[in-house]
């Protein structure tokens, strides 16, 4: 008889809770800086993203984050195609506490994830914008 493999089950240490971090809250900062660029956006947006997607993928249950996220991403949307439009990168004073709920709910959920996830996760939506 076989015994089933489970999937090994990386936690997320505080290591890259703490990359995860500074990917969310130097860009903000920037941006609250007037030192916003496509750069830092692109890291902001890419570490909530991930962490949207893993929570959903890994179906969990944590009241609001992933509406809170999905808010967040909305606002980082609308500063993606302002940036396009007019190469000027900012995040407005009124769309900031929005985005900063989204860091915030990202840094409280990384913990239920596990590193494997988080990797896959990356991958998936690099691809995903590598295609568009």
């Amino acid at each position: 008889m076989t015994k089933k493999m489970t999937p090994l089950r990386v936690p997320v240490t505080q290591g890259l809770k703490d990359i995860y971090a500074m990917d969310m809250h130097l860009p903000y900062q920037a941006a609250c800086d007037g030192r916003f660029s496509v750069t830092a956006f692109g890291r902001l947006a890419a570490a909530i993203s991930v962490v949207r997607t893993a929570l959903v993928q890994k179906n969990a249950q944590i009241p609001d984050a992933v509406a809170t996220l999905d808010t967040a991403i909305g606002v980082l949307l609308a500063v993606r195609s302002r940036g396009d439009a007019t190469g000027q990168w900012e995040i407005n004073a009124d769309e900031r506490p929005v985005v900063l709920a989204g860091i915030e709910a990202a840094e409280a959920c990384i913990g239920v994830l596990d590193v494997a996830l988080l990797a896959q996760t990356a991958a998936l939506l690099q691809e995903q914008l590598a295609q568009e």
